[in-house]
């Protein structure tokens, strides 16, 4: 069995077209669980009324994606678990070409990295998370025309979680005293930070390119102040917990200018910079 987590918070515009196409797919073989982070739309009633089989756990408050995506996995069967935002559409065939290689898969493949293009097809979204040298990160390929063919599977840590297959095995031995994505991370980065704990713990990633879905992005409409502070904070943490210490050196000793005069910035300009983590 695939079990299949996916999140919302005020997604009454797109979970119809997500979850059509899931159920779409031909297989009986799935489990659907929707975390809803407190909607205050009408994305609980669609559900209820609309998808009698899509297991509903209705969040009191918005706890963000980490900790959504656990509650998820926790309540999930199967040995592979896919990860979606609530704005991503599955192309006819999705589920049924990975259920034809996951048993040809070599036991250390711990994540798969579908063909994530954007929300008219016509462009990548992302083809698998690529950190640099200095521990900067972004979607491979993103913005290139579909059918392009550069970059390879080497160049990806691990897969965007906007959809993602996670090995449950993989996941229960990564998992740590704040979850399987680390919950302090609430919302961006947490793959990135997953992925790299996985490559550390010798798993493996592969991008499987006929795997199609597409993604709008930022469906849940958050606040761009917010975003531009988690991602700085949550990426010197992740630094923070997976980089060795030669590796810090190297990361700040060529960053640090760069790094010293964006914390500047965000002290003065981001309201959030002052949040309490």
């Amino acid at each position: 069995m695939l079990s299949i987590v996916i999140l919302t918070y005020n997604s009454q515009k797109q979970i119809q077209a997500c979850l059509d196409s899931v159920f779409r797919q031909g297989t009986k073989d799935i489990k659907v669980v929707v975390i809803d982070n407190a909607s205050s739309d009408k994305t609980r009633e669609i559900i209820k009324e609309c998808y009698p089989l899509v297991k509903l756990i209705k969040n009191p408050k918005n706890l963000g994606a980490s900790k959504a995506r656990n509650q998820g996995i926790e309540c999930s069967f199967g040995e592979w678990v896919l990860a979606l935002d609530s704005d991503v559409v599955l192309k006819d065939g999705f589920i049924e070409k990975f259920e034809t290689i996951k048993d040809l898969l070599a036991d250390d493949v711990g994540m798969i990295q579908p063909n994530v293009l954007s929300r008219n097809g016509k462009m990548i979204y992302s083809q698998g998370v690529h950190l640099t040298a200095l521990r900067r990160f972004h979607d491979l390929n993103q913005g290139k025309p579909k059918d392009f063919t550069g970059g390879s599977v080497e160049q990806i840590i691990g897969p965007c979680s906007a959809a993602a297959f996670y090995r449950r095995s993989m996941l229960d031995k990564l998992k740590e005293k704040t979850g399987y994505f680390d919950e302090r991370f609430f919302f961006l980065v947490e793959d990135v930070d997953l992925a790299w704990r996985a490559k550390r713990a010798g798993w493996k990633v592969l991008f499987y390119s006929q795997m199609v879905c597409c993604h709008t992005g930022n469906s849940s409409g958050t606040n761009e102040k917010f975003r531009q502070y988690l991602c700085f904070r949550n990426r010197h943490w992740m630094i923070t917990k997976n980089e060795n210490f030669w590796g810090k050196v190297k990361v700040y000793a060529f960053s640090i200018p760069y790094e010293f005069v964006r914390g500047i910035y965000l002290a003065i300009f981001n309201k959030y910079f002052w949040m309490k983590s």
